[in-house]
This record gives structure tokens, sequence and C-alpha cells, in this order.
């Protein structure tokens, strides 16, 4: 396992049921769409924290002014935007998912609730009015 790797379970470890600890209850989610949003919000972090340590380094390099190191720039600024990339990337389907959960969660309310594996019972809801 590459350090990269080891950091990322590491951190995900750290997480282990912090993240989206209420959610579960109180959209109904099942499990796996909560590993799920846990698995990309650790590795959100884990690349804003990479692009936090390029940044410093390509000011540092800026501020040197040294050819070798404003050209190692160059590399590092396709590197951030890279990251950049990949982050909206894990964003958008963190969005997918969770508009997919909340809507999949209103169709059991609208005929039933949800059980913990996200299946609709058949219970029917009524309106009174």
């Amino acid at each position: 396992m590459n350090k990269t790797n080891q950091d990322l379970s590491l951190m995900e470890s750290r997480m282990e049921g912090d993240v989206f600890s209420g959610y579960g209850e109180r959209y109904q989610m099942d499990g796996k769409v909560l590993q799920n949003f846990q698995k990309r919000f650790v590795q959100v972090q884990y690349i804003l924290e990479q692009n936090r340590l390029l940044i410093n380094e390509i000011n540092q390099n800026h501020e040197s002014k040294q050819a070798d190191h404003l050209g190692r720039n160059v590399r590092l600024i396709r590197e951030l935007n890279n990251n950049i990339r990949t982050v909206a990337s894990l964003y958008g389907d963190l969005s997918h998912s969770f508009a997919r959960s909340v809507d999949a969660s209103s169709e059991g309310e609208s005929t039933g609730t949800l059980k913990s594996d996200g299946k609709a019972n058949n219970q029917k809801r009524f309106r009174s009015g």
C-alpha cells in the first residue's frame, strides 16, 4: 500500500461513524448509501489537504524566484487543477447520490415508511382534508 492509500485509510478509520451520523435516521437511508457518502467525503478531505500542501509549495517556489522552482510550479499547478476537477466530480457524485436517496425516502414516505434496507413497506398514508 502506498503512502497516499495509507493516509486515506487512516482518515477513513478516524472518521468511521462520525460523518453523516444523523442522516440515516432523518432520511432513512440505508447503510450502503451512508458508507458511500463517508467514503467520498473522506476522499474529498484528503484531496483538499493535498491541495493545501501544493498551494504552500507553489507559493514558496514563486517567492524564491529561482528558475527551477518556477518551472516546477507548472507541474504543481497542473496537479492542483486535476485535484480540483476530481473534487468537483466527487461532490457531483455525492450530490447525485444524496438526491436519489432523498427521492427514494420521499417515495417511501408517500406510500409508507422505508425499512432499514431502504425498501418501502406496503402501508398507505391517508391525508385528511
